[in-house]
């Protein structure tokens, strides 16, 4: 039993549990914002590559076609849902069981 001096020395705090929604960033959600930093770092990377080898050009048209790849990437996952789900398709028969 807590005697009423101690009491008064712990004051109660809500805790905060969450929104109990997924993690969003500019629009991007959950994982996909880790999928759009790792499309931004390898487009910076691809730029750099393709910058020492072939020169700006060469650089600035990878750096857009990664840009562009990822985007789309993530758009179209993203739009399917956060987790990741089996859409079959067909008729399925089921034929045998197994008994005990």
């Amino acid at each position: 039993m807590i005697e009423s001096g101690k009491q008064d020395l712990y004051p109660a705090y809500p805790v905060f549990k969450g929104l109990q929604r997924p993690l969003e960033f500019m629009g991007l959600q959950g994982r996909y914002i880790y999928w759009a930093a790792a499309t931004a770092g390898s487009a910076v990377a691809g730029f750099i590559l393709g910058y020492c080898l072939s020169g700006f050009v060469a650089g600035l048209v990878l750096l857009v076609l990664f840009l562009a790849v990822g985007g789309v990437l993530i758009a179209v996952k993203q739009r399917k849902g956060l987790h990741g789900k089996k859409n079959e398709r067909g008729v399925f028969i089921y034929a045998y069981t197994k008994r005990l």
